[in-house]
């Protein structure tokens, strides 16, 4: 009857254990965080200054540094104040090469951006990507906006031929206008008002069949799907190369450079979201989601053609001031 309280006590001893672990282990890392975060409100150190610096550590000629100067680069908790110039040099080289560790680890990302550590993204190979796939999305927006014209043109155009038929008058059975033309100038009574309507409507019944042929071949041609595909084909490439050039201009230059062209191009994917988000009302048969659409699609193929003029001289300047690959 004592073995179930024997248990419980040494549960309870085991979680105040526990607790008590987990209570140095966030003291340990609070004390870890304060001592090398400092830098983090400092500004940030080039990769090139800190492989600089390393290499200084690392030189033959230790003997020669300034410890006290190197020591006061990174001093958070001012732990310099407490060593003793007389030290052994062993003591001060440590003390720098720590001092330097810490710099490296606790310096932002983002100061290597402007790095030589990202390789083919960075030179001219990288820089080129933008440019070229706006270059093919420019001609992919076009076409793929001519097939939505071409399947808008498709799903509208038996409305016509309805407003047509309607002007027809009746053909007292036949088939076709040109027939109830026949059979009205073969009666044994012709009326010849009937006759005369029956020929002004034969224009309208040509109308009617180049309408109803034109209709035939628009969806032969599968212009809905391929509109459907394009877009989206569109709306995936579009958006990733729109987020690689300023990540490719970062890496190169260290920074961004806030223009018209940045600033179209955020509004020409603002565009496309747009236009995309109304397809399921378009769906459903809502003509604001149409002209929503559309509206959309071509206000942003005008932001397409007038950032090519706005790019090119960018394009100019990449090739000028990188190298390959």
């Amino acid at each position: 009857q004592y073995q179930p309280l024997q248990n419980h006590k040494m549960s309870q001893l085991a979680g105040e254990c526990r607790k008590k672990k987990a209570k140095n282990m966030i003291r340990k890392l609070i004390i870890a965080v304060i001592a090398t975060s400092a830098s983090g409100f400092t500004p940030p150190i080039s990769t090139a200054l800190l492989r600089q610096q390393y290499r200084l550590f690392s030189s033959s000629d230790k003997h020669d540094l300034d410890s006290s100067a190197l020591i006061g680069s990174f001093d958070p908790m001012n732990l310099a104040d407490g060593i003793d110039d007389s030290s052994s040099p062993s003591i001060h080289r440590a003390a720098a090469i720590a001092a330097a560790t810490a710099a490296l680890v606790s310096s932002p990302l983002a100061a290597n951006a402007a790095g030589p550590d990202w390789g083919v993204f960075e030179g001219r190979t990288g820089s080129l990507l933008h440019p070229i796939s706006m270059f093919g999305m420019a001609a992919l927006s076009a076409s793929t906006a001519l097939l939505g014209f071409q399947w808008r043109r498709q799903r509208t155009i038996g409305d016509e031929i309805s407003a047509l038929k309607k002007i027809i008058p009746n053909l007292n059975g036949a088939s076709s206008v040109s027939e109830a033309l026949a059979a009205a100038e073969g009666a044994e009574t012709v009326d010849s008002g009937y006759i005369a309507t029956l020929k002004s409507a034969l224009s309208i019944e040509s109308q009617i069949n180049d309408l109803t042929i034109e209709r035939k071949e628009l969806a032969s041609q599968g212009n809905r799907d391929k509109h459907f595909n394009q877009g989206s084909l569109l709306l995936f490439i579009g958006i990733a190369f729109a987020i690689e050039g300023p990540l490719n201009t970062y890496a190169r230059a260290g920074k961004l450079f806030p223009g018209p062209h940045l600033y179209a191009g955020a509004g020409l994917v603002v565009l496309w979201a747009l236009a995309a988000s109304m397809v399921p009302a378009m769906q459903k048969g809502s003509d604001t989601a149409r002209t929503v659409h559309i509206g959309a699609n071509l206000a942003g193929i005008g932001l397409f053609v007038w950032q090519i003029s706005t790019g090119i001289p960018i394009l100019l300047k990449v090739i000028e001031f990188t190298k390959w690959p």
